[in-house]
């Protein structure tokens, strides 16, 4: 058998003509070439930038979970090329745009922006890094990020309204979750929803952790399966209830035009190549050796990356610290990757069958089965509706059991 070899791994103050003298955010009369010229240089001694986080109250959900404003302007620099380009898309005026790059670059005590006149402004190598850095740390910390806001909201939702239904969720992370969640609470429904891996949320479920708790199999898994091995004793059927979700796509996350040429499963075997892999316990993880047990191949004991989610592992692949991940087709377009499919597998939300009766339960089921929510999974990359809603027995959809008839 081939074995499948992975290399080790070796909002601010807005400037402005006001701004005070001497202040951080001072807008000096020069230019901004002179202005990023002055800019000492640095070691790698420097220490590190605080981060600090607050969260706000409201109704807006523009700006994301975490924002920072920053990026937001390197971004629209990155995309336009220019200073007015910028502030055009963003709302802004050039006097700030332009203020509150220079302030940040005093601050950082690093370049930026390349400020060359008549040509597009391009961002730094500096510049590069920083938003590359901010992007894979969202998308690696998506999970964790969604998972407390949705705690606060939670507790908010209990102290402000008293008719909305809470539910517990515990459930492999998935691209449509977080997007039920909001057409949920336009049924009064609150999903108390936290992200974890397949065989987790199950564990969570037995032991009364959760509600609901969300797992994903490969389409005809046989009951010799690593799916069945993972699975099946952490379902009993007569106990637990299968809810269906959706139909998801996973496969190859690759650079743009597969520059690689990777095809298959077998491509992973390729001597040198950096991938991502997924954490024990996942079904992404599950999947894969899965898919690596049919091809002949064996996983490699240590990744060169191990990623919480397909988003994080899309990112890595986006930002060149890894040439290809295993994972979700709506993550890989998400971050402008090419996608090579290898599987076809089902999402599904498990209770216990005695909880199918709740008001909230109900609630659910009625959201999934609309066809509001059918529009919804119909714009992910990758996704479709399976049964969605359709309360289902254990023994019809993964037939890994086995009765001996009674004479």
């Amino acid at each position: 058998m081939h074995s499948l070899k992975s290399p080790h791994p070796a909002d601010v103050g807005r400037a402005g003509p006001d701004a005070t003298p001497g202040s951080s955010a001072e807008v000096r009369s020069v230019g901004p070439a002179a202005a990023a010229r002055a800019l000492p240089a640095t070691g790698p001694g420097r220490l590190p930038q605080r981060v600090e986080l607050t969260y706000a109250l409201g109704t807006d959900r523009s700006a994301g979970p975490v924002h920072h404003p920053l990026f937001a302007l390197l971004d629209a620099l990155h995309r336009g090329g220019s200073v007015s380009s910028a502030a055009g898309s963003l709302g802004l005026s050039y006097r700030h745009v332009w203020g509150e790059l220079r302030r940040w670059e005093l601050q950082l005590d690093r370049s930026l922006v390349v400020w060359n006149k008549g040509q597009r402004a391009t961002l730094t190598p500096f510049g590069e890094k920083l938003l590359w850095a901010e992007r894979r740390a969202q998308a690696r910390l998506a999970p964790q990020i969604e998972a407390l806001q949705m705690e606060l909201e939670r507790a908010f939702a209990d102290a402000f309204d008293d008719r909305v239904h809470v539910l517990a969720v515990c459930a492999s992370h998935d691209q449509a979750l977080p997007q039920l969640r909001e057409q949920a609470l336009t049924e009064q429904l609150h999903l108390d929803l936290e992200f974890a891996g397949s065989l987790d949320a199950l564990q969570a479920l037995d032991a009364g952790r959760c509600q609901l708790a969300g797992f994903h199999v490969m389409d005809g898994a046989p009951s010799g399966s690593a799916s069945a091995r993972a699975y099946r004793a952490r379902l009993k059927p007569g106990l637990h209830k299968l809810i269906g979700f959706a139909q998801r796509s996973q496969g190859l996350m690759v650079a743009t035009g597969n520059p690689l040429g990777l095809d298959s499963i077998g491509a992973l075997a390729r001597e040198g190549l950096r991938w991502v892999g997924r954490p024990e316990g996942t079904g992404t993880r599950v999947l894969l050796e899965e898919l690596a047990q049919a091809a002949g191949l064996h996983l490699p004991r240590r990744f060169a990356l191990v990623e919480p989610s397909h988003l994080a592992a899309a990112q890595a692949v986006a930002s060149g610290a890894a040439d290809v991940a295993f994972g979700l087709e709506a993550a890989a377009r998400a971050c402008g990757l090419d996608f090579v499919p290898l599987a076809q597998e089902r999402y599904f939300l498990v209770t216990l069958k005695s909880s199918l009766e709740l008001p909230a339960l109900q609630r659910l089921i009625a959201l999934l089965g609309s066809p509001a929510w059918a529009q919804t999974l119909a714009t992910l990359p990758g996704y479709r509706a399976s049964d969605t809603g359709t309360v289902l027995p254990l023994t019809k959809v993964l037939p890994w059991w086995t009765y001996r008839s009674r004479h």
